[in-house]
C-alpha cells in the first residue's frame, strides 16, 4: 500500500500524517491481502476551512471523497467516514451480485431415450447496457467543450481536444465549476 499526502497552503506536521494513516487503516481492513492499493490525500487551507481530499486506487476501482470543515482533524475523519461508507456500498454491491448468481438445478428430459438428467444453469441478474450513443468528435478547446455541454444541458462533454489533440471530457462538479478528464500516459 502506498500513502501519498500532500498540502496545499499547509505544512503535513508528523501528527496529521500519522493520523491520516490511522484513519486509512479503517478502509483498508476492507481489502486485506490486496497489496494494490494507492491512497492519495490532499490538505488544504482556504480561509477558514480545512479541506481534505482523499482518493483511493484498489485494483482499478477508484474512491474519491472530499470534506471541509473548521479543523483539520475533523475533515480528515468527515473524509474517511464518507470513503469508509463508499467501501461499503461497493463491497455489499460485489456481495449481493455474486449472491445473486444463484446455481440452480433443472431437470432436463432427453427426447431420444426418455431418460431425465440434471442441469446446472447460472443465473445472471447484473446490470446491462440498453443503449449506445455514437456521435462525431470534433477538435475544439476546453472553452468551447464547456459552452457546448452548457447548449446540451450535460453534466459532461466528449471533445477532442485542439490543443493536445486527445479525447478529453469535461463535466460539472457539484459545486458549479467544471472539471477536465485527461488520458494518462
Amino acid at each position: 500500500m502506498k500513502i501519498n499526502v500532500h498540502g496545499d497552503n499547509i505544512a503535513v506536521t508528523t501528527a496529521l500524517h500519522d493520523y491520516v494513516d490511522k484513519k486509512i487503516g479503517r478502509l483498508t481492513r476492507y481489502f486485506e491481502g490486496e497489496a494494490d492499493k494507492d491512497i492519495h490525500v490532499t490538505m488544504a487551507v482556504e480561509g477558514a476551512l480545512h479541506r481534505v481530499e482523499m482518493t483511493m486506487h484498489v485494483h482499478g476501482v477508484i474512491f474519491r471523497a472530499e470534506e471541509q470543515s473548521s479543523d483539520m482533524y475533523a475533515s480528515i475523519d468527515l473524509v474517511t467516514d464518507k470513503l469508509e461508507q463508499q467501501v461499503q456500498r461497493h463491497k455489499e454491491k460485489l456481495n449481493r451480485r455474486f449472491r445473486d448468481r444463484g446455481l440452480r438445478t433443472r431437470i432436463k428430459q432427453s427426447t431420444l431415450n426418455g431418460e431425465f438428467s440434471l442441469q446446472d444453469i447460472y443465473e445472471e441478474k447484473a446490470p446491462k447496457l440498453v443503449r449506445v450513443k455514437r456521435f462525431a468528435i470534433k477538435p475544439m478547446d476546453i472553452e468551447e467543450a464547456m459552452m457546448q455541454m452548457d447548449l446540451l444541458g450535460h453534466d459532461f462533454y466528449v471533445f477532442t481536444n485542439a490543443d493536445t489533440e486527445e479525447v478529453n471530457v469535461v463535466y460539472r462538479r457539484r459545486n458549479g465549476d467544471y472539471g477536465l478528464i485527461e488520458p494518462q500516459g
